[in-house]
């Protein structure tokens, strides 16, 4: 516990919060939030908001990978696709 007057900091409780949650929820617990979020992420935004937040992580992603990163997930979307197989 980082030093204020014996108190927690916001950061501190939030990891103690998210630890507890974590150990009372499993993963159907997450995967039902997450769906929530999205649906309503979906109803309150149009199409051009996930066309930027592409756009800004595809950036984000060319700034922190090299052309070896886009060669492995090349490859591997192409073992799972079965090479165009579908049977």
């Amino acid at each position: 516990m980082a030093e204020n007057n014996g108190k927690m900091s916001r950061e501190e409780a939030g990891q103690k919060g998210g630890e507890q949650t974590s150990k009372e929820h499993g993963k159907e617990f997450y995967q039902d939030i997450g769906e929530k979020g999205g649906e309503q992420t979906s109803e309150n935004h149009d199409q051009e908001f996930y066309k930027d937040i592409g756009q800004k992580g595809g950036e984000q992603t060319s700034e922190n990978h090299d052309k070896e990163f886009y060669q492995d997930i090349g490859e591997k979307g192409g073992e799972n696709s079965n090479g165009g197989n579908n049977s």
